[in-house]
Parts: structure tokens; C-alpha cells; sequence
């Protein structure tokens, strides 16, 4: 008998606070957690690790990134203990070798775009966790495809997750006024639609939705991980929206693809 199949799920992770935080975004992933089999793996496509080419983690013990400044001291002191899986990471340099994606033995770890959300989603750390890097060079209809060639790992017992935020302009973010920019609420409002109506040419030329895209995603690093989210989606499968949330100019939109009821 053959494994059932992992969903893939988009979070938007918004402040690394969060993780010190017990809040209604919180709980909502500790939630969704207790909701979750346990996969074999986790393969992580964070916004925060970019690069040139694609890298794959492959360090046993990957160590946790507190890739940020200005916070808290016990932020800092968070620590994501989960082990790797070297081997894993291998057969993903071999199954990318189309994208001649290599494996990164001990140059990167757990960024706060990970172990940020997975710190509720899998409180234990006790399953092997790997990180896809985004690699620079690439157009948003390359990394779709990376996606796409990730998606038999579902049904080996990995779960694909993306960790970014569809709405993500640090420059406009104005933590006094919380309530949604319109321009933010619309472009948000748009995605959301399109990722339950399985429209996804109109979120990979997520530019051409409207005026409101350029102030969404001024740079695509926080939005191209839904893409890889989306690829792997097979076609009798539907996408569901949820924690739908707009916070001035930053959504916490998220997205499951083949979660079961």
C-alpha cells in the first residue's frame, strides 16, 4: 500500500515576534499542527534564503538563523532543534538536476521564516527538516516549475511547505495604523481568489493583476513561495484559503492544498 498524500501548505509568517507570541496567528498554527500526520520529512521554501542557483540543506544538524536585528534578547535565544536528512538531500540534488539545484552541506540551517512557524506547527523538532533556497536568477514560471518537479515528494511521506506573505511592503508598514491598506486588502482579495479557483497562470504573472501588485510585492521573495506551494498540486485536489488576515501592508494569508476535511 502506498502512503497517503502530504499536503503542502503556504504560511504567511509575518513578524518573527510571533514566536514568542501567543496570539490568535499562534494558536491558529498549533491548530493546524494537531491537524497534520506526521510526515517522513519537512522541505521548507523560505522567503529569507535567496541565493544564486538552487541549494538544498544537507547538514544533519542545521543550525537555527536568528536572521534578523533590533529584537528582543529572547528572540535570539530561540532555538528549532529538528535534525536534517542528509540522505533526503541527495536525492533532491539528483531529482532537481534539471535546475541544477546543489546540496548545501553546512553554509545555511533554520532561517526565522521556518522555525518561526514550525516552532507551533511541530513544538517537538523532532521531525528532519530541509530548506529549499530561491534562487535569484530565476523567473516566477522557473520556480513554478521547481515546485512542480517537487511534487511527487508528497507521496513519499514529505511535506512542502512555503513560508512568506502575499501582501509584503516593509516600507509602508506603519505599526500604529493596522487596519488594511486598501491597495493591500484588494491584491490580497485577488490571490485569495484565484488560489481557490486553481488559477494558477494568474498568480505566477502575479504582476499583471493590477496596480495594486507593484506596492504588494515590491521584491518577489515573500510571495514566490506560494508558488512552489501551488505546483505541487495535483488535479484532484482543491486549495483552501485560510487564516485570512491583513495587517496594514502585510498579509498572513495562508494556503493548504490537499488538506483533509
Amino acid at each position: 500500500m502506498t502512503a497517503p498524500r502530504m499536503p503542502a501548505l503556504f504560511f504567511g509568517h509575518g513578524s518573527p515576534m510571533n514566536a514568542l507570541e501567543d496570539n490568535p496567528m499562534t494558536r491558529s498554527w498549533t491548530a493546524m499542527g494537531q491537524r497534520l500526520r506526521r510526515p517522513r520529512a519537512l522541505l521548507c521554501i523560505s522567503a529569507h534564503w535567496e541565493t544564486k542557483g538552487v541549494l538544498i540543506t544537507a547538514a544533519e544538524h542545521p543550525r537555527t538563523i536568528h536572521d534578523f536585528y533590533g529584537f528582543p534578547q529572547a528572540l535570539y535565544d530561540v532555538t528549532y532543534p529538528a535534525p536534517g536528512d542528509p540522505a533526503l538531500a541527495k536525492a533532491l540534488e539528483a531529482r532537481l538536476a534539471p535546475f541544477r539545484a546543489r546540496a548545501d552541506l553546512d553554509g545555511w540551517g533554520l532561517d526565522h521564516g521556518t522555525w518561526s512557524v514550525l516552532k507551533f506547527l511541530f513544538p517537538k523538532a523532532d521531525v528532519p527538516t530541509l530548506q529549499l533556497s530561491l534562487d535569484l536568477r530565476r523567473t516566477p514560471a522557473e520556480h513554478y516549475a521547481i515546485g512542480q518537479a517537487l511534487a511527487p515528494l508528497r507521496e513519499e511521506g514529505v511535506m512542502i511547505l512555503g513560508m512568506g506573505n502575499i501582501v509584503h511592503n516593509l516600507r509602508l508598514f506603519n505599526p500604529r495604523a493596522l487596519q488594511p491598506l486598501p491597495w493591500a486588502q484588494t491584491f490580497d482579495d485577488i490571490v485569495a481568489a484565484k488560489i481557490e479557483a486553481g488559477d494558477h497562470a494568474g498568480l505566477i504573472d502575479y504582476r499583471a493583476i493590477g496596480p495594486e501588485a507593484a506596492l504588494a510585492v515590491p521584491e518577489p521573495d515573500h510571495f514566490l513561495p506560494l508558488l512552489y506551494t501551488l505546483a505541487t498540486q495535483a488535479a484532484d485536489e482543491t486549495a483552501q484559503v485560510f487564516n485570512k488576515v491583513v495587517v496594514g501592508s502585510l498579509s498572513m494569508t495562508s494556503a493548504a492544498v490537499g488538506l483533509a476535511a
